[in-house]
């Protein structure tokens, strides 16, 4: 996750929390390949381990034993292969370092041009039993981040991570994030699963057929979102350096985008020059407490505006009043230098309309708590321009 973050941007500011894996009878992900020779003729063997190649020769007459022993030497030149790789003549076992799912997200290719040579896979065990994430959402609480990438997506976990998002962005904690991760598997189970989240702050990658891990794509979202200073500009077309673009078979058609738009799952797309890009970025959010369908939170950049509204009229307030008195001419200054702030989101093109809506923002002193002042702030954010409709005429 690391590395594909700050692939996709590298001046990323990173801060990693790790994992110890579960305690709970964990069990380690174990796949094998079998290699058939012997060759009868030279060419190459060519293994995939998600994004990542590695490549052999192969000579004409090599025996499938020495083949796997050359590819078994090529992969422990790699530290940061997620498996360790034992040997049994000419067979490969991969043991995932980590246990839990998260390896099982790790897809294995095999490309062979070598005459008589074969490769096969068996999935013989996939991981199971992850970490808890809670635990480490725990360690970070009193943290200010402002996107939050994980690589687990169970029912647990994104009910504890729901929980933590809507926690430090709440009015007590004011440190407003978002998280994200990704998903690369059928499209039905990505949208059911991001309609059962339906959290206005979680966003779900999605990029059917790629060669990189899902954790992956989660990770390069979150850190080409934090590349974007303006909380309400879109995310449409910027791309995800470092993830592998799926098969010309395996790209969503539009209806399929629209789908996962309507379902709140952020679509990907292959763009100019085979590189993967953002369609639309929504969040979760799809249905209101009563189950209607409502799109108020639908784009990313709505909640996202807002915090940033909320963090400019606090800093204006920290700022303009530190040691103010309390009187009966307090809630109008602090009215004008909220308004202040509104005027000069708009000059951003993060908030509009801010006069037709001036007389709603109400500043007044409250009627149990004599130190303390209430502010209604309405907020038209600036929407996305994401749909264009024209007709066009024919004249004769």
């Amino acid at each position: 996750m690391v590395r594909a973050a700050i692939k996709a941007n590298p001046y990323l500011d990173l801060t990693v929390c790790a994992l110890d894996d579960s305690a709970s009878t964990p069990v380690a992900r174990v796949h094998t390949l079998a290699i058939g020779g012997p060759a009868t003729g030279s060419g190459t063997l060519t293994l995939w381990v998600g994004n990542v190649r590695y490549q052999i020769g192969i000579a004409s007459t090599d025996a499938a034993s020495a083949i796997a022993t050359a590819l078994k030497a090529a992969l422990d030149n790699d530290p940061a292969l997620p498996f360790t790789v034992a040997i049994d003549t000419a067979t490969l076992t991969f043991t995932a370092k980590n246990k839990g799912t998260v390896a099982n997200q790790i897809d294995f290719a095999v490309e062979i041009t070598a005459t008589s040579v074969t490769g096969t896979f068996t999935a013989t065990t996939p991981g199971s039993v992850d970490p808890t994430l809670a635990t480490a959402l725990a360690a970070v609480f009193s943290g200010d981040y402002n996107i939050i990438a994980v690589p687990f997506y169970d029912a647990t976990s994104y009910a504890a991570f729901k929980t933590h998002l809507d926690s430090v962005s709440g009015p007590m904690e004011q440190r407003p994030a978002i998280g994200v991760f990704g998903y690369d598997g059928v499209l039905a189970d990505c949208t059911t699963l991001t309609s059962t989240i339906n959290s206005g702050r979680i966003l779900c990658a999605y990029l059917r057929g790629t060669k990189s891990p899902a954790y992956e794509i989660g990770a390069a979202l979150a850190a080409v979102i934090a590349s974007e200073e303006d909380p309400a500009r879109p995310l449409n077309t910027l791309e995800l350096t470092g993830i592998a673009a799926p098969a010309i078979s395996d790209r969503l058609s539009r209806s399929e985008q629209e789908s996962c738009l309507g379902n709140g799952a952020t679509p990907l797309e292959v763009g100019p020059g085979e590189v993967v890009q953002i369609v639309r970025a929504v969040s979760t959010y799809v249905h209101n407490a009563q189950g209607v369908d409502d799109i108020a939170l639908l784009d990313i950049t709505t909640i996202r505006t807002l915090d940033y509204v909320r963090k400019s009229c606090r800093e204006r307030v920290a700022l303009r009043f530190p040691r103010e008195k309390l009187s009966s001419k307090t809630p109008d200054k602090v009215r004008d230098q909220l308004l202040d702030v509104l005027f000069q989101l708009e000059a951003l093109e993060i908030v509009e309309e801010v006069t037709a809506n001036a007389d709603g923002v109400i500043v007044e002193r409250d009627i149990e708590d004599t130190n303390r002042l209430n502010a209604k702030i309405p907020v038209d954010v600036v929407n996305g321009l994401h749909v264009f409709a024209g007709r066009i005429d024919l004249l004769l």
